[in-house]
């Protein structure tokens, strides 16, 4: 028996249950007027490509939660449109970063002595891993794996008010183990430069 796809309804529900066909389909009947609007937005053709591609992922991924309120047209080119305000948002925020990046490159250089900058490295992911379990467990999923703390709070289950004491705490103990240079280290390794956890340790 050959399903509809064409019918919305039907195909939504059954890419909800996880059928491949159904979003095989998908991708096939959609793809040139999501790429086209994609394009429209982005007028990158590579940039466009990633947004499509991100927006049909994340689709097959969450089928399970899909929750369609108009239609199913209006459901994915809405999902490009959140799509290339993210990556613009991550567009933008990586530039910021890369300028403060390469200002805090010399004064890490600078305290390098003999030592090189992958000994450097070694020696904090080093002072990481002694952290106490729960608080590297934490400190990693925010620093290495980017999570926030709402994500890494309903991940283990925890408030996000712990969330922040672990990360505050993990921040004290580097700080004093790895010395006055901390700050510079951390930033060039994570993105860290005088947030919150490091103000509340200045205290």
């Amino acid at each position: 028996m050959n399903t509809n796809y064409s019918d919305q309804k039907t195909l939504i529900e059954t890419l909800k249950k996880g059928e491949e066909k159904a979003f095989v389909y998908l991708v096939d009947h959609y793809s040139q007027r999501l790429y086209a609007y994609a394009l429209t937005l982005t007028n990158d053709q590579v940039i466009a490509q990633d947004i499509l591609q991100n927006v049909f992922l994340k689709t097959w991924e969450n089928k399970h939660k899909i929750n369609i309120s108009t239609s199913l047209t209006n459901y994915l080119f809405r999902s490009i449109y959140n799509e290339f305000i993210n990556q613009y948002k991550k567009k933008r925020s990586t530039m910021i970063l890369e300028q403060k990046y390469f200002k805090v490159l010399d004064k890490v250089i600078e305290i390098q002595d003999d030592n090189s900058l992958a000994k450097i490295i070694e020696r904090v992911n080093s002072e990481i891993h002694k952290l106490p379990p729960r608080c590297k467990e934490v400190f990693i999923l925010s620093r290495k794996e980017g999570l926030t703390n709402i994500e890494i709070a309903e991940y283990k289950k925890i408030s996000i008010k712990s969330v922040e004491a672990h990360i505050t705490k993990a921040f004290s103990i580097l700080r004093k183990t790895l010395g006055n240079k901390t700050n510079s280290i951390l930033f060039l390794l994570f993105g860290v430069q005088k947030d919150k956890y490091m103000a509340k340790i200045e205290k």
